[in-house]
C-alpha cells in the first residue's frame, strides 16, 4: 500500500501533481486527528470569532460592525471510500493508489466540496504531513493488536519514507507539538470556549463657539433642550443660548460576541459613557445630538457613566445567500444606509454626516432582520423594529417591551432597502421606510419622530396630535473613483402625516428634503487613513413648517460643512481631528456660524 504512497509523490511529471519549491495555498493531505483537531480548533476560534474591531477596508460595509457573515469553513475531512471525491475519477493514474490509502488505513483527506484537488503541486513538507497521518494511523492499528492487517512490503516502504522524510517529519512534529502547548495556553486563558471579547474606546476632548448669540427655540422657563417650547401667539419661544466650555470625555463599547455553530453569532454589545458634545448648548428643543456634535461624543445611556445594553440579537444563515437576525435590540444602522466613507468609526464623524438625518424613528427595536444576497451586485435588507432604544427610557419610550404598547402598538418601523454593487468600487442604495410614531404629551418629538429631523412638532397652535405616520425614501451612494479619491452622497425626503386632536383644527403634512455630497481621499500619507469632506443640508421644509414646534426657524434653510481625518497610528489606535461649520444654526438666518472642533483618540480591542 505504502508503494502506493510513494508513488503519489515520485510518479512521473506528465501524470501527477510536480512538486514546487513554492508552498501551496491548499492542500488535500491532512494531519494525524490529534494534530489535525489541534490546529482546526485554534484556526476555528480565530477566524469564527467575529470582529467588531474597525473595518478600515474601503469596501462597501454592510454595517458598522462586521458581525453577519462569518467565514466559510475550509477544514480538511476524512473520507472513507475514493467514490466520494468528485474529481477522481476510475481512469486516473492516482485512483488505485489513493483507493488503498483511504480504504485501507485511512489517512487521506478530502476537502468539503467532496474534492482532492490533486492537481496543486505539493513541497516536501506537505508530502510529508501526509506521511506522518499514514503513520499515526498504522502505530494505531498496531497498537489495537492488528498488526497483521498491516503488510510487510507497506512497512518495508513506510520504513523507507521515514528515513528520506526524517528531517521534514521532525520539523513537522516540532511544530506540531508547539501548536499544541499554543492551543493550550489559549483554552486556559481565554475569555470562553464559545464567546469572544472585544471593545472600542474613545476619547473625546471638544469645544463649539459662535461669533455672537445663538437663537434657539426653547421654553424660556425651563430652557433645557429637552423641554417643549410654548407658541405665543403661533410662534414658538425663542431663548439665547448660553456659549459652552470645552468638555473631554468618553464613549465606550463592549461586545461579547458568541457562536455556536461557526455560522451563526449571539451579539451582547453594552455601553457607557460621560460625554455631552459642547454644541448641544446652542440647538432647539429636541435637537440634542444633532447638528454640530460627532457621533461618538455622547452618553449613550439614560445615566452618564452607567452601563446598558445596546445590542443583543442573534444572527444566523438560514440559507446560503439568506441570513436573519432576531433580538429584543437589533440596531437598525446596522443593516441599513451603510456607506464606505461616513462610517462613524473611520469616516464622517457628526449625527449629520454618519447617515440621512431623516432616518430612523427606531435606532434600536425588537424584530427581525433578513438580509438576502441575491447575487454578487444585489443585495436586498428589509426589517421590522418596534421601538427599543437604549439611551430613551419608559414609559414614554421603550414601547416593544411595554405590555400597554408592545411589539406593533407603540412606535415602529418596517423598512426595505436594495443594494446595487456594479463594482467592488461603487454602490448604491435604496431605502424605504415606514413609520409609526407615537406622540407623548400630544407631541411627536426627538429621536423618535423621524424623518421629522428632531425638534418637536404638534398641531400648529399649540394643540396636541394624534400618533403620527411617516414615510421616508433615501438614495445613497458611494464611488471609489481611483485607489486614493472617491465621491459618496444621500437625498432623503421625509413626509410626516399631522392629524390633530380638536376636529377643528386643519392637520396636514410636514415635508422635508435633505442632501449631503462629500469627497474621500483614502490613504491620505498613510495606508488606512480616510480624509472626508462632507457638505450636509440636514433639513429643507417644502410645507408643512408650521407644524414645528421647534426646528423652523425663521425659515432660513441650515447647512453645514465638515472636514475630518481618520489616522490610524496602529493596528488598534488611531486619532481623529474634525472640524465642523454650521451656518443659519436652528434655520435662523440671523444666527452666526457656529464653529466646533473635535479631537478623538480610537482603541480598539
Amino acid at each position: 500500500m505504502f508503494v502506493a504512497l510513494s508513488s503519489l509523490y515520485d510518479s512521473p511529471a506528465k501524470a501527477e501533481p510536480k512538486v514546487s519549491d513554492n508552498l501551496s495555498k491548499d492542500s488535500s493531505i491532512n494531519l494525524s486527528p490529534k494534530t489535525s483537531s489541534s490546529i482546526s480548533n485554534l484556526i476555528d476560534r480565530q477566524e469564527n470569532a467575529v470582529n467588531l474591531q474597525p473595518n478600515l477596508s474601503t469596501a462597501s460595509p454592510v454595517s458598522n460592525f462586521a458581525v453577519d457573515k462569518l467565514p466559510e469553513n475550509t477544514e480538511v475531512a476524512a473520507v472513507t471510500s475514493v467514490s466520494q471525491l468528485s474529481d477522481v475519477k476510475p481512469t486516473d493514474w492516482a485512483f488505485t493508489a489513493l483507493q488503498s490509502l483511504v480504504e485501507r488505513y485511512g489517512c487521506i483527506a478530502g476537502y468539503p466540496d467532496s474534492t482532492f484537488r490533486g492537481s496543486k503541486s505539493l513541497v516536501r513538507y506537505e508530502f510529508a504531513a501526509g506521511l506522518n497521518a499514514c503513520l499515526d494511523k498504522i502505530n494505531e492499528i498496531i497498537s489495537a493488536g492488528l498488526a497483521d492487517k498491516v503488510s510487510k512490503e507497506d512497512l518495508a516502504t513506510l520504513q523507507k519514507l521515514q528515513e528520506e522524510f526524517a528531517a521534514e517529519l521532525a520539523t513537522l512534529r516540532g511544530r506540531v507539538d508547539a501548536l499544541d502547548a499554543k492551543t493550550a495556553k489559549l483554552e486556559a486563558q481565554q475569555f470562553s470556549t464559545t464567546t469572544k471579547l472585544s471593545g472600542l474606546a474613545f476619547f473625546n476632548l471638544t469645544g463649539a463657539t459662535a461669533g455672537g448669540d445663538v437663537i434657539a427655540e426653547r421654553n424660556p422657563l425651563t430652557p433645557s433642550a429637552f423641554a417643549p417650547p410654548t407658541r405665543v401667539g403661533g410662534v414658538p419661544s425663542r431663548v439665547t443660548t448660553q456659549r459652552p466650555n470645552i468638555t473631554f470625555g468618553y464613549y465606550l463599547f463592549l461586545n461579547l460576541t458568541t457562536s455556536f455553530t461557526g455560522k451563526d453569532a449571539l451579539v451582547t454589545q453594552l455601553v457607557t459613557g460621560n460625554g455631552n458634545s459642547p454644541a448641544n448648548n446652542f440647538v432647539s428643543a429636541g435637537y440634542t445630538n444633532s447638528w454640530g456634535t460627532p457621533f461618538l461624543d455622547q452618553t449613550g445611556v439614560p445615566t452618564a457613566n452607567v452601563f446598558n445594553i445596546r445590542e443583543l440579537f442573534y444572527s444566523f444563515p438560514v440559507a446560503s445567500n439568506v441570513n436573519v437576525a432576531i433580538g429584543p435590540r437589533l440596531n437598525f444602522y446596522r443593516y441599513f444606509d451603510g456607506n464606505r466613507f461616513t462610517s462613524f468609526l473611520t469616516g464622517a464623524t457628526s449625527f449629520n454626516s454618519n447617515g440621512s438625518t431623516l432616518s430612523n424613528a427606531v435606532d434600536r427595536g425588537s424584530g427581525a432582520v433578513v438580509t438576502w444576497t441575491i447575487n454578487p451586485q444585489f443585495r436586498f435588507t428589509a426589517a421590522y423594529l418596534g421601538e427599543n432604544t437604549e439611551f430613551l427610557t419608559a414609559p414614554n419610550n421603550n414601547t416593544s417591551s411595554d405590555p400597554q404598547q408592545g411589539l406593533f402598538g407603540g412606535t415602529n418601523t418596517l423598512s426595505a432597502e436594495l443594494v446595487y454593487s456594479p463594482s467592488r468600487d461603487a454602490n448604491i442604495r435604496l431605502l424605504y421606510t415606514r413609520s409609526n410614531i407615537k406622540a407623548n404629551g400630544g407631541r411627536i418629538s426627538g429621536a423618535t419622530a423621524e424623518p421629522l429631523p428632531y425638534g418637536f412638532a404638534d398641531d400648529g397652535v399649540g394643540g396636541a396630535i394624534n400618533n403620527a405616520t411617516a414615510d421616508t425614501i433615501i438614495l445613497n451612494f458611494d464611488w471609489l473613483v481611483t485607489k486614493g479619491f472617491g465621491v459618496f452622497g444621500r437625498y432623503s425626503y421625509g413626509s410626516t402625516n399631522i392629524s390633530p386632536i380638536n376636529p377643528a383644527v386643519q392637520g396636514g403634512s410636514v415635508n422635508v428634503n435633505a442632501f449631503q455630497f462629500g469627497l474621500a481621499f483614502p490613504d491620505l500619507f498613510k495606508e488606512s487613513a480616510l480624509a472626508v469632506l462632507s457638505f450636509v443640508v440636514p433639513h429643507s421644509y417644502s410645507s408643512g413648517r408650521n407644524f414645528l414646534l421647534s426646528g423652523g426657524g425663521d425659515g432660513a434653510t441650515q447647512y453645514e460643512l465638515e472636514l475630518s481625518y481618520y489616522y490610524p497610528i496602529s493596528k488598534n489606535i488611531a486619532i481623529v481631528p474634525a472640524f465642523y461649520a454650521i451656518f443659519n444654526p436652528n434655520s435662523f438666518s440671523t444666527n452666526p456660524t457656529v464653529f466646533v472642533g473635535n479631537l478623538r483618540t480610537q482603541f480598539s480591542f
